[in-house]
């Protein structure tokens, strides 16, 4: 049974719903120890003052801030706890705002909120109902281990999802930060015609299920391997082309490759069939042109045109082998 991290109030208006914040989902990432090599002895880190080298106990360390040229803002546990915001026992949603007018940059974490006590089920249960059928979710902002949170309560089919979110000056702006933007991109009928072309052949409902970690599977498969005392031998990968081809030619490679697809890949064949059909017939009538004139907005490597068919060696596992290392505490 999942615990809650968090108890207090969801309140809209006058009503209050007194909820607890549960964890929606769970990081199955696999996380190493370090070792030193050739032994069991765990590698561990130490609290070192980097100008005497003696390392320093915790509570004597206190926490600052780089003012850059040397100087450094230091702040004491008792100043930061005056500066701390006080907590909150209470989620006050402050307005209602469209599903629609939120980008998912905003989003960080995705949390549930459950009603505590049988009293606050019906309470709970209209305001799902509410937002979900006005496609409405609140915002409001909230404090839990001393952090103030902005955050979207929104509803799901069986629960209300508490997300929190990004403060606007937190979201970077692409055109002040990032190089080679470009939004005026000049293409030609046919190219933009070829890549929406590519894009209703690919079109499919989303299924989350069809998706899975591959590198987590394979590690846990060397570790297994690993635990009953076998050998892992491995190989270099191919080395990718570095050949670049025209990028009509590789949206149209794309186009066929996604054709060839059995219909079993594909969630929704249907679902671009005629537009597709239309487009294809645009663009067979389309007027030739040889390769010398063709208008190049850009290059794309080779491995894009055509699907390699290289696969990565799989890890062999030998019957005898090294001694298993005993388990790490």
């Amino acid at each position: 049974m999942a615990r809650a991290i968090w108890k207090g109030s969801l309140s809209f208006g006058l009503v209050n719903v007194p909820v607890g914040l549960y964890t929606a989902t769970q990081d199955k990432t696999i996380h190493f120890n370090q070792f030193e090599e050739g032994t069991s002895d765990r590698i561990r880190y130490k609290r070192v003052n980097e100008r005497t080298g003696e390392e320093v106990d915790y509570a004597r360390i206190v926490k600052g801030v780089d003012l850059g040229g040397g100087e450094f803002a230091i702040l004491t546990p008792d100043e930061l706890d005056a500066a701390a915001p006080e907590k909150s026992r209470t989620i006050d949603i402050e307005g209602f705002v469209d599903l629609a007018d939120i980008d998912p940059i905003y989003y960080r974490t995705t949390y549930f909120l459950a009603p505590e006590g049988d009293a606050a089920r019906r309470a709970y249960a209209l305001l799902r109902k509410a937002m979900q059928e006005s496609n409405k979710v609140g915002i409001a902002t909230f404090v839990m281990r001393n952090k103030e949170y902005l955050v979207a309560i929104r509803p799901e089919d069986e629960v209300i999802a508490l997300e929190t979110m990004y403060f606007a000056d937190e979201i970077r702006t692409p055109s002040e930060e990032l190089p080679n933007l470009s939004t005026d991109g000049k293409f030609t009928a046919k190219e933009l015609d070829m890549a929406q072309l590519l894009i209703d052949s690919l079109a499919q409902d989303f299924d989350p299920t069809k998706y899975h970690d591959d590198y987590r599977r394979q590690v846990e498969e060397l570790v297994e391997t690993k635990r009953q005392g076998g050998v892992i031998e491995t190989a270099p990968r191919p080395a990718r082309s570095s050949n670049v081809v025209d990028l009509l030619e590789a949206l149209q490679a794309s186009v066929e490759d996604a054709g060839r697809r059995p219909a079993s890949d594909r969630t929704k064949p249907a679902a671009g069939a005629k537009r597709a059909s239309k487009r294809s017939t645009a663009a067979s009538k389309a007027p030739a042109r040889s390769s010398a004139k063709r208008d190049r907005v850009g290059a794309v490597p080779a491995t894009v045109a055509k699907k390699s068919t290289a696969r990565k060696p799989a890890a062999k596992k030998a019957t005898t082998g090294s001694t298993p290392r005993r388990k790490a505490s």
